[in-house]
């Protein structure tokens, strides 16, 4: 079901104000360990479930865990002033909505940057520095945290020919769950690109609208941060997103096909 198709549900988008209301952040804008947070990422499943999309019922590995935790900050706005937007932006991380739902603006960041106070032209570029570099300080261990998931999951359906008491829903939950690894870091190899494509937006607007010195600072921490980026794109195939639902192309189910 398309990004449309579910905000027509009625009950849904009545619901999911208050929805975002609740999801309690923790620290660093994670989600807090919560019954309810618990709950929401529960209620992502269930929605992923009923768009066809890989959700597997076996319990997080804790290198599962920890990616997932890693691919918080790039799964959400990088500055957004509203709350409640950033509030569903949160429910698209969860995958009670989909990710398409949110649009993929070059000019998000740029604006959210403009409608915050700042005392000086100086602090929005310092700003954008700021948020590009923990981008980019961050990204060595998500890259580290995807290649050792993702080498366990190559363990993984090596053993299922060989593991004989396995019933068909065995087998079917863990190619599911690899499916649901890979287009979790497709997702947030998509995100960075487009973050990093956000930021030079930024950049370009600001030095038109207010030129400081500060912007050559800012240049060289985007060229820290895209280097970092690419530790992302020999994970997966140039095609992943696609494959995931994450751009025009194929379905989700091919991505369970290709190279480990």
């Amino acid at each position: 079901m398309g990004p449309r198709g579910l905000l027509r549900r009625p009950i849904l988008l009545a619901a999911l104000p208050l929805i975002a209301s609740c999801v309690q952040q923790g620290d660093l804008g994670r989600p807090a360990p919560t019954a309810w947070n618990s709950l929401v990422d529960a209620a992502g499943a269930l929605a992923a479930r009923d768009r066809s999309a890989p959700a597997s019922p076996f319990p997080f590995t804790e290198d599962e865990k920890v990616l997932r935790d890693r691919a918080w900050r790039y799964l959400m706005p990088a500055r957004d002033p509203f709350a409640f937007e950033a509030a569903l932006a949160d429910l698209t991380r969860a995958r009670l909505l989909p990710a398409e739902w949110r649009p993929a603006a070059p000019s998000a960041y740029f604006d959210a940057l403009m409608a915050e106070e700042a005392r000086s032209p100086v602090s929005r570029y310092r700003r954008l520095s700021d948020d590009a570099a923990a981008d980019g300080r961050l990204l060595p261990a998500f890259a580290e945290t995807a290649s050792r998931v993702m080498r366990a999951d190559l363990t993984r359906l090596r053993s299922l020919p060989f593991i004989r008491t396995l019933n068909d829903a065995d087998v079917r939950s863990a190619a599911l769950r690899v499916a649901e690894n890979r287009c979790l870091v497709a997702w947030v190899r998509r995100e960075a690109r487009l973050r990093e494509e956000g930021y030079r937006y930024a950049l370009e607007h600001l030095l038109v609208a207010v030129p400081d010195e500060e912007a050559v600072g800012a240049e060289r921490v985007l060229a820290f941060l895209a280097a970092r980026r690419r530790l992302l794109d020999p994970l997966l195939p140039v095609d992943a997103e696609a494959r995931c639902g994450l751009a025009p192309g194929e379905g989700t189910e091919a991505v369970l096909v290709t190279k480990g």
